[in-house]
């Protein structure tokens, strides 16, 4: 079971490396629709919770907040504590409600997702 969900979290992160590519347009470091920047930042942000999901279970009914977040990690991994929280912040604050055009902080955010995916996946092999 967390197997399929680390390949669905790794589906999200591919398809927001897609939406950038494809169709967000970069032009001299920076990408040009906004529109498509938040998408991919959203999509991102969605793989990096789904992946969390499969490690940290957690039956609580409807969403789970970034403090639930945060009160979890803060007991497993501090590391990937510190991952989660900026990838909060860069892919669903800067991307997703703010849609920050650089192409830089895109990428750093993806390179968070990867790693919290990564390490989600380490984790569900042992």
């Amino acid at each position: 079971m967390k197997i399929n969900e680390i390949a669905e979290a790794k589906r999200y992160l591919s398809n927001a490396r897609e939406i950038l590519r494809d169709k967000a347009l970069k032009e001299d470091g920076y990408y040009t629709d906004r529109k498509y920047v938040k998408m991919a930042g959203h999509t991102a942000y969605t793989g990096v919770l789904v992946a969390l999901d499969s490690i940290l279970g957690g039956n609580k009914k409807g969403r789970k907040s970034v403090e639930w977040y945060q009160k979890e990690l803060s007991a497993v991994d501090k590391k990937i504590l510190s991952a989660f929280l900026a990838a909060y912040d860069t892919l669903h604050l800067s991307m997703s409600y703010d849609g920050n055009l650089s192409a830089a902080i895109s990428s750093e955010g993806l390179q968070l997702a990867e790693k919290i995916i990564d390490w989600a996946e380490m984790k569900a092999q042992a």
